[in-house]
């Protein structure tokens, strides 16, 4: 586990292999100013790619996010398109929970993705991830 994600609980940080098995107390921290190299930033895109605010702004400016790329791995970021209905955002979540599982060596910090500029509420967004696999790190906003 990183320095960047926390943990309800006040135990020293061993490493990924205590990330894998605390999986449901670790957490996504609600700033993300850098990124270990295998760590990936997850953020909330619109259709166009046009990542002009909030997460998205982020994921360009700090973590090679691609100017007109709404989805998919950018650099060290990954988008999911969350301005094109909740039927759209399932799906890319689906999408992104199959990457993630294919790429078990890397972290994904996952951001209020759909919370921002899209307008919904984490009760609306939690369930898409409701089986995660263990190198994924949500939002404490998105338990159940």
């Amino acid at each position: 586990m990183t320095d960047r994600t926390r943990r309800s609980t006040a135990q020293p940080d061993t490493g990924t292999a205590r990330l894998r098995k605390e999986r449901t107390t670790a957490h996504t921290p609600a700033r993300i100013t850098r990124l270990e190299p295998n760590e990936v930033f997850v953020f909330g895109s619109n259709a166009g790619g046009m990542h002009g605010g909030g997460a998205a702004r982020t994921a360009y400016e700090k973590f090679g996010a691609v100017w007109g790329q709404a989805n998919g791995l950018q650099g060290q970021s990954y988008g999911i398109d969350t301005m094109s209905g909740l039927r759209v955002l399932a799906s890319e979540v689906s999408g992104f929970l199959g990457f993630a599982r294919e790429h078990p060596h890397l972290t994904f910090l996952v951001t209020e993705i759909g919370c921002g500029i899209a307008g919904y509420r984490p009760k609306q967004i939690a369930p898409f991830f409701a089986d995660v696999p263990p190198n994924v790190v949500l939002p404490a906003t998105f338990d159940r």
